[in-house]
């Protein structure tokens, strides 16, 4: 198969592109294997994991929660899982988040791996080894950064998913363009309908795109003390969007984006033209791009980010579609733009 080594701090992630979740077979004992799915994969791919162990948690952003990580702890003394024993998360980025942060912590760590099954998961999510739960429904306040040991990307399950799953994933390809490939950003300006249309080949060109942009920088900042961060491009609004909100992930990044790309046309970094460009690519696969009520409930979650310091915080700002800066911005500056 072929694969996308990450290497950092002594570890080596192995990410396939375009696998099959049979290959976990090569990757595993299946003895001394434990999957966490949720229900919805569960129900539709109950079939694929039959030879493996299952730990089945409930669906949604509600439930990445120690008390969940809590549960899962139990059932895994229940079984006598020891330090040899390696976890694999089968499922969307929260799945992901919570197999990993139980794996890197039960037994002061243990091997995992990933098998996403959407495409948010496959781009993002399941890379780079950010693991985290929430705390009181802020995002990943609980987290470790540990590497898992290999990413299994299986285009099939992308077909099993509703629209807006499809639509949460593209945000942030398009926000992984936006931060460091022009060409990639032609290219889904170009092939929109193939896309839309869950077109093999299309996908398996984004998908690697952005996980050699990923893997690229989480190789040369591990830890997000400085490149790392411009992967959080949308995010800082995008976050408390979620967070006030409950919009889905991928839409109130898009918000976010929109933001960021306004505040970098103040600053004289992206050009009104590029703007627009940006806003039309988004809003042609159905995301939102304005924020419309509940602005003070938004600033108030932005208070709480973990990337604030003070009365600032780090922003990702654009400088021409294909390449981001990090800058330190006033929350002041920043409630002008949202107000």
């Amino acid at each position: 198969m072929r694969s996308i080594d990450l290497h950092v701090t002594g570890q080596c992630c192995r990410i396939f592109p375009d696998a099959s979740i049979d290959a976990l077979n090569d990757l595993c004992i299946p003895d001394n294997t434990v999957i966490i799915s949720d229900t919805n994969v569960c129900c539709y791919h109950g079939d694929k994991l039959r030879p493996y162990r299952v730990i089945e948690i409930e669906p949604g952003e509600e439930h990445k929660t120690l008390k969940t990580v809590n549960a899962i702890y139990e059932q895994l003394c229940a079984i006598e899982a020891g330090r040899s024993w390696t976890i694999v998360g089968v499922g969307g980025g929260i799945v992901c988040d919570i197999a990993g942060f139980t794996a890197s912590t039960y037994m002061r760590g243990i091997s995992f791996g990933f098998v996403p099954t959407t495409l948010l998961a496959q781009v993002d999510a399941s890379v780079g080894g950010k693991n985290g739960v929430n705390i009181q429904g802020f995002k990943n306040l609980a987290g470790t950064f540990t590497q898992p040991g290999f990413v299994l990307c299986d285009f099939s399950f992308l077909r099993t998913l509703p629209y807006h799953e499809i639509k949460n994933g593209i945000a942030e390809v398009i926000k992984s363009a936006l931060i460091s490939d022009l060409t990639l950003f032609e290219y889904i300006e170009n092939n929109r309908l193939a896309i839309l249309s869950l077109n093999k080949d299309a996908f398996e060109r984004i998908i690697n795109d952005c996980l050699v942009i990923k893997t690229g920088i989480v190789s040369r900042d591990e830890k997000e003390s400085g490149e790392r961060r411009k992967l959080n491009l949308g995010h800082t609004i995008g976050h408390a969007i979620e967070k006030a909100r409950g919009y889905r992930h991928g839409e109130a990044i898009s918000i976010g984006i929109v933001i960021a790309a306004e505040l970098s046309q103040r600053r004289g970094t992206l050009s009104k033209e590029d703007v627009v460009r940006v806003k039309t690519l988004l809003t042609s696969f159905g995301l939102p791009t304005e924020l419309k009520s509940d602005k003070e409930a938004v600033m108030n979650a932005v208070r709480k980010d973990k990337k604030r310091q003070g009365a600032d915080i780090h922003f990702v700002f654009l400088s021409g579609i294909g390449n981001a800066v990090v800058e330190t911005m006033s929350l002041s500056e920043l409630e002008e733009v949202i107000f």
